[in-house]
């Protein structure tokens, strides 16, 4: 088995990232290292920092030339991070010395590395953003679909209350749409350009320091923080949380899903599902066990990374290397494990007569609540409580369904709406048919 499973050819299809794999690969890295080079020797050669045909040539030579990310291997080894070579080769290559002096000036190793990620991320979550909104839109056609689809509601593993499968989409979404919201209302300002020099206080970079990163910031698409981050992970830690919690919100969907699949309930089909080995006759379901597995995995990853934010003094080497450690297999753990839940959500189909059969099933103790109610408005509400335990215990004891133990026990009362399974799924219709409402409203 490979170090990463994303490294793995035969386990890429399970972990398949699409275009997210692409964008944390050595050569992406250096396509970004170099563009921003280009970026900031352009921008300083129009503020006058350096002189403006030195700026035009290394800002063209950047778009064309190449730096092979192999050839940083021993440098990079000794000085624990790849710049200085970088730029050694990157002059080599340029064979214009009269230019190349004026590369990188005033900027520190960090700086190009933390924009170089920012350009990337930036891209990720793009990504991220756009396939989370298409897996939205399905979860709203499932909710609104199945608003009215009755099936036993679950707390503690056991039959609590009806509800309707609709609602029970809605509340795999919920926090879907909100982590959309949230990215929505940031993305402008999440991914941060980073200029500020060796110790954070842009000494070398001259009087035309914050105009300088404020220009390259728009030339890079990046938002301008008006500070220096070198040891504040803010932006780094901030996203990383939201993927974490969007991977675990997917994790909730699996898990509920795996348990509806089961022989035991067999309320939920999830088409294309695995197969065994030795065990014809199983479905398993795969998806929802890689996203539970995701999830997992990014939760332990970031729990690593948040440790960057204790950043020691200015600069601090070993919480910045955790971050290249844990940051490309969260991002793209991330990205898997909602490929993984549109697979899902496309698949799924659900068994709308085994849901009513698990209704009907447990001699209609599900209507316990219900009743409980129903009696209150005729005798104080823990009186009510009471006489509803006796006759869930009348009905076990005789085989008799709560209802029929309450007609015998109540002849008078009509309680045909308390053991109509429409009339008691709240307002769970209105819950799944709302949300429905909200993310075809999405921007």
């Amino acid at each position: 088995m490979a170090a990463s499973a994303f490294d793995s050819q035969h386990l890429a299809k399970l972990f398949d990232t699409g275009e997210l794999a692409a964008l944390f690969t050595d050569s992406a890295e250096m396509r970004a290292l170099l563009l921003i080079e280009g970026a900031l020797a352009k921008t300083q050669g129009q503020l006058g920092v350096i002189p403006e045909i030195s700026g035009v040539f290394l800002h063209r030579a950047a778009m064309e030339v190449q730096v092979d990310p192999s050839g940083l291997a021993a440098a990079t080894a000794q000085n624990g991070v790849s710049i200085p070579a970088f730029l050694a080769a990157l002059r080599k290559t340029l064979e214009a010395p009269e230019h190349a002096q004026y590369l990188h000036w005033g900027a520190t190793s960090q700086d190009i590395l933390d924009t170089a990620l920012m350009l990337r991320l930036k891209r990720a979550f793009d990504h991220i953003q756009t396939h989370l909104k298409e897996h939205l839109t399905q979860l709203a056609d499932l909710a609104d679909t199945y608003a009215e689809t009755p099936m036993a509601g679950r707390t503690w593993g056991q039959h609590a209350t009806p509800t309707s499968f609709g609602a029970v989409v809605a509340a795999w979404g919920h926090p879907l749409r909100a982590l959309y919201g949230e990215l929505e209302a940031s993305k402008n300002t999440a991914f941060w350009v980073s200029l500020s020099g060796a110790a954070g206080t842009s000494s070398a970079l001259g009087p035309k320091a914050g105009e300088t990163r404020a220009a390259l910031a728009t030339a890079l698409g990046l938002h301008d923080p008006a500070q220096s981050w070198h040891s504040d992970r803010t932006p780094v830690v901030t996203l990383a949380s939201w993927a974490t919690r969007l991977t675990n919100a997917l994790g909730k969907m699996a898990a509920d899903l795996s348990e509806l699949t089961m022989t035991e309930l067999a309320e939920v089909t999830l088409g294309g599902a695995g197969s065994s080995s030795t065990m014809p006759q199983k479905q398993n379901p795969v998806s929802a066990g890689v996203i539970a597995a995701l999830a997992t995995h990014v939760t332990g990853l970031n729990s690593s990374l948040q440790t960057s934010a204790q950043h020691a003094q200015q600069r601090d080497g070993g919480a910045w290397i955790t971050e290249w450690l844990t940051l490309p297999q969260l991002v793209l753990s991330t990205g898997a494990a909602l490929g993984h839940a549109k697979q899902m959500a496309a698949a799924l189909t659900p068994n709308t007569e085994q849901m009513t059969a698990t209704l009907q099933s447990g001699q209609g103790l599900i209507f316990a609540e219900a009743l409980s109610f129903a009696l209150a408005a005729t005798m104080p509400r823990p009186e009510a409580q009471l006489k509803t335990k006796e006759l869930c215990a009348s009905a076990l004891s005789s085989g008799k369904t709560l209802a029929e133990a309450a007609s015998e026990h109540f002849p008078e009362l009509d309680l045909s709406d308390v053991f109509d399974i429409k009339a008691q799924l709240g307002r769970a219709p209105e819950e799944a048919r709302a949300f429905a409402m909200v993310v075809r409203g999405l921007a």
